[in-house]
C-alpha cells in the first residue's frame, strides 16, 4: 500500500519523527503520520496552516508499507468518545494512541480523518520491531502549494 505524507523539503530525505505531541500520540512517542491519498495530506497540513509556510519549498513523500493485515490495527468511529473531532478529545485519542505504541500492538494504527471521517491517516510506529522491514521511502515528489488555499 502507499500513502502519502508533506513535509519540508529540507526533511523530504528520510522518514523521521520529531517525538512531539499530536493527535494520537503523547511527546515522546516517535510516530510519522501520513494520509491515504495526497489530497488527504494537503488538507490535514492545511488545518495546520499556522505551522507551514506556503513559499517555502514543500516535497510529498511516497511511502510503501507491506501488505499484511497483522501489521494494521483499525480504529473505528464508533470506539471514539462522542467528541473525537474536537480539541477537547486529545488527552483521551492520545491515550489510545499511547497504548497502542507503548504495547507494539502493531506497526501501523489506522484512524479516521477529522476533515473527512470517512478517509483514513495512519500512524507510523517507528519504533516498532516490523518497521525497518515493512516501511519504506519510496520516493518524494515536487509539491506546489496552490496560494488560493490560504484565502
Amino acid at each position: 500500500m502507499e500513502i502519502f505524507r508533506i513535509c519540508a523539503a529540507i526533511h523530504a530525505g528520510a522518514l523521521t519523527s520529531s517525538g512531539r505531541a499530536n493527535r494520537w500520540n503523547s511527546d515522546g512517542r516517535f510516530v510519522i503520520y501520513a494520509g491515504s491519498s495526497r489530497s488527504l495530506a494537503t488538507l490535514e497540513l492545511i488545518v495546520h496552516k499556522s505551522s507551514i509556510s506556503p513559499t517555502a519549498p514543500y516535497r510529498v513523500l511516497v511511502i510503501s508499507i507491506a501488505d499484511n493485515d497483522r501489521l494494521v490495527r483499525q480504529i473505528q468511529i464508533n470506539q471514539l468518545p462522542a467528541d473525537w473531532r474536537t480539541i477537547f478529545a486529545y488527552p483521551r485519542l492520545q491515550t489510545i494512541g499511547d497504548n497502542w505504541y507503548d504495547n507494539q500492538e502493531t506497526l501501523i494504527l489506522k484512524v479516521p480523518s477529522v476533515i473527512i471521517s470517512q478517509e483514513y491517516n495512519y500512524v507510523i510506529n517507528t519504533e516498532h520491531p516490523d518497521y525497518l522491514a515493512n516501511v519504506q521511502r519510496v520516493r518524494d515528489e515536487d509539491y506546489f502549494f496552490d496560494p488560493r488555499l490560504f484565502h
